[in-house]
Order: structure tokens, then sequence, then C-alpha cells
């Protein structure tokens, strides 16, 4: 497509001054390898560029929004730690590219969105989902810290105290639920997600662009500093837990189908 690289794993679809990507790795639940968080740390800063656009759409291809982390992905990682320091500057570049980016990014949560699949999904401007899916984010039942921004946006979107029960936990969050206290915008029947994300991006579309983009910026203000307050944070965190004997057994407990036997401060005694 014009304007933008060749990808593996996204792709590129415009219906008039509309965009959408979509996170295409239906087989694996769109789940996150390190090509396809590659490639959306690189649509994101081009999109922002592309003329031919003035809104975004974010989705997957087939039954989920994103799986989260691919396994593998997070085994390699964990086995060579200096991976993650790639992982770590992508993750920025993602969180802060979608925070830069002037045009509205609408969330379309067409299935499960869960850890950075959760995170990607609800730092976009806009979200509807559908009522069969549904959101978490589990990091911590792989021992790891939300440093992706999911310690950002939680708080942000339903308060400190819901976010720390739910990144604490890790329980998934229904589409009903999402909707009532606030972490997306709006939940419709699954029949009629797509006409209402349509209608919603075309009703955006006819309307003030400059306006649109420069209150999104402004709006942006506040969370573009929390982000760059708690990012580096975060990612550090996630970074020593990427590390720790207890992020090795939830790994092998999930491919052993087991529950995990975590130590005492992530060491096995």
């Amino acid at each position: 497509m014009k304007s933008f690289g060749k990808y593996e794993h996204i792709t590129l679809a415009r219906r008039g001054r509309i965009i959408t990507i979509s996170l295409n790795r239906p087989e694996k639940l769109n789940a996150f390898n390190a090509l396809l968080h590659t490639e959306l740390a690189d649509v994101l800063l081009r999109v922002n560029e592309d003329q031919d656009s003035d809104i975004v759409i974010l989705t997957g291809v087939g039954r989920a929004f994103s799986a989260g982390g691919d396994i593998d992905w997070q085994q390699d990682a964990c086995d060579k730690p200096e991976m993650f320091e790639r992982t770590v500057r992508e993750a920025k570049q993602i969180i802060f590219a979608m925070l830069d980016c002037e045009k509205p990014i609408i969330a379309r949560i067409n299935g499960p969105a869960v850890g950075l699949g959760a995170t990607v999904a609800l730092f976009c401007d806009v979200s509807f989902i559908a009522e069969s899916a549904y959101i978490s984010d589990p990091h911590v039942s792989v021992a790891m810290v939300a440093g992706d921004g999911g310690a950002v946006i939680w708080p942000q979107l339903v308060g400190y105290a819901r976010a720390k029960h739910y990144l604490f936990t890790g329980d998934r969050i229904s589409a009903t639920e999402a909707e009532r206290i606030g972490l997306v915008n709006f939940k419709v029947p699954d029949e009629e997600l797509d006409s209402a994300v349509e209608a919603y991006s075309d009703r955006l579309a006819s309307g003030a662009q400059l306006a649109i983009r420069y209150s999104k910026l402004t709006i942006n203000i506040g969370l573009k500093q929390a982000a760059a307050a708690a990012i580096d944070v975060g990612l550090g965190y996630e970074s020593l837990t990427n590390v720790t004997d207890d992020h090795r057994e939830a790994l092998a407990a999930f491919r052993e189908r087991r529950a995990p036997a975590f130590g005492r401060l992530g060491r096995q005694e």
C-alpha cells in the first residue's frame, strides 16, 4: 500500500479516508511474536504521516483482537534476555506513537483482547467491543509486570482501585462489565460490530479534521505525562521479572497444562 512498507502479520485496507490496521495471525489468535511487535511499532508511526487518511481503525483478523504475547516469543525472551531490550524499545514506540498520532484511532475489539492486546486496545481513542469478547491483562499469571503500558492506561480509565484488582489477578472482564466501568466506550452485539464501527468512523471522517486532531492532542497531554512518568519504570520492572524463576515456571506450566508453583519473591526454594 502506498506510503507503507510490506508487512507479514499486518494487513491494511482503505475505505475513503479511513484506514484499517488489522493484526493478522488468526491461527494464533493474533498473539504477538517478535515480527508482529516490530511491524505494529512501524505501522503506527507511518499511519500518522499518511496523507490519504484521517481516521484509523485498529482490529484483529478472525476470532480475536489479540491474545497477547505468543508463548514461544516469551520463551525466547526469557532464554535470551538481550532480546527483551528490543521489545522494550518497541513497546515505548507503540505507546507513544498511539498517543502522538493526530488521527483518532478506533479500537474494533472483535474478540479477546489479552495482555499486550488489551494494552493496545485500551490506548485507542474510542473503543467498540463485541458482546462476546472480553478483556484481561494476565501478566501476573506468567509472573510478569504489566509494564508494556497496562499499568499506565488501566488506572486512567477505571481508577486505581479497580486497576490494581485486575492487574493483580488478571481476571477477565466481560464486554458488558467493561462498558459499565468505563474500560471501553461501546458494547455492541457481535453482528452489529462492523456497522457500528463503520458508522462512527464515517461520523468522525465527516467532521472538522483539524479540530478533532487538535482536541485529541490536547486531551492526551495528561496521558502522555502519565506514560512518560511510568513507562520506563514499568518496562524496567518487566525486564526484571522476565528473568525470574517464577516466569520460567509459568511458561513451563503453560506448556504442560498445569498450575504453576511460584516461589517466594520469584525464586524457587
